[in-house]
């Protein structure tokens, strides 16, 4: 049962209170762990849940110790150990960005977060994210949870709308002034949204800042803003692609056409994924008109 809030406390830090005690045990939080780490479970973590994400991460990190690691492996082997992680082209997004990393930086990830964001495929939360929880910078990280906190807490709305510039301001004026506090407060607030502060039917009860919290305060007005889309997955470019890749992450040898044309009786949209994969550099055609992952 969580303590009740103190009244006198600031909500940053009743935050971080409540983070020391509830937190989950995440490997990528371990004392010791590096920037390489961090930086691999970022992107991992990317629109895919933590319980998928975690065994994944510790043969990754095994397989791929250093940025140059991951950088002399094949292409194909990336994407094979990615698995079922979906979104494979972070995959490939990651080990562009090791290349550079081991070739411009001395195979240490950086801790400038304009030189993080300048890394492929790193865009401004997981450059923020890298500086604060790899390199213990005091840094506002602001995710879809973190929006969420700071919609209620702050805005008294039910939902985050899109990402805004002022989102950054909004959590630095939550953040604790120790800078100590403050590194803390960045990953306390996800874990917030994540456990707590989550989408449709909050767990308002056992919220550390429940007392003080601006859309509890109004009487939990309901969301008002547009109809927000349901993602769906079955019958999506995304599931289609995916079987694909299943036939050529489980192939020794490039396949013929056919052994693809099984995965999926639609042919328009079969022909139209396994394009966008040949685009994406996911999947190469050999000469003899097979098809592998690229070596």
């Amino acid at each position: 049962m969580s303590p009740s809030p103190a009244a006198d406390t600031a909500p940053g830090d009743l935050v971080v209170d409540w983070y020391s005690w509830a937190a989950r045990d995440l490997p990528w939080r371990t004392a010791g762990v590096d920037a390489w780490a961090v930086l691999v479970s970022e992107v991992m973590l990317q629109q895919t849940p933590v319980a998928r994400v975690e065994p994944r991460w510790r043969e990754w990190l095994h397989r791929w110790p250093t940025p140059a690691d991951l950088a002399a492996a094949s292409p194909g082997d990336v994407i094979r150990a990615w698995g079922k992680l979906g979104y494979p082209r972070r995959a490939m997004r990651l080990q562009a960005a090791a290349t550079v990393i081991a070739a411009e930086h001395g195979n240490v990830v950086p801790d400038d977060v304009a030189v993080l964001e300048s890394l492929p495929g790193i865009g401004t939360y997981t450059a923020r994210a890298v500086a604060c929880f790899g390199y213990g910078q005091r840094q506002p990280v602001v995710d879809t949870n973190v929006r969420r906190v700071v919609a209620r807490l702050v805005h008294g709305r039910a939902e985050a709308a899109a990402a805004r510039a002022t989102d950054l301001d909004d959590i630095a004026a939550l953040t604790p002034a120790d800078h100590d506090r403050a590194v803390r407060f960045s990953v306390a607030v996800m874990e917030l949204g994540a456990l707590v502060c989550v989408a449709g039917t909050p767990r308002c009860g056992v919220c550390p800042v429940r007392t003080v919290c601006a859309w509890r305060l109004a009487g939990s007005p309901p969301y008002d803003g547009p109809p927000k889309r349901v993602q769906r997955f079955a019958g999506t470019d995304r599931q289609v692609r995916g079987r694909l890749l299943d036939v050529l992450r489980a192939a020794s040898d490039p396949v013929q056409a056919a052994e693809l044309d099984a995965v999926w009786s639609d042919a328009v949209q079969r022909s139209r994924c396994l394009d966008s994969l040949l685009v994406d550099g996911l999947v190469v055609q050999t000469d003899d008109d097979r098809f592998a992952l690229p070596s």
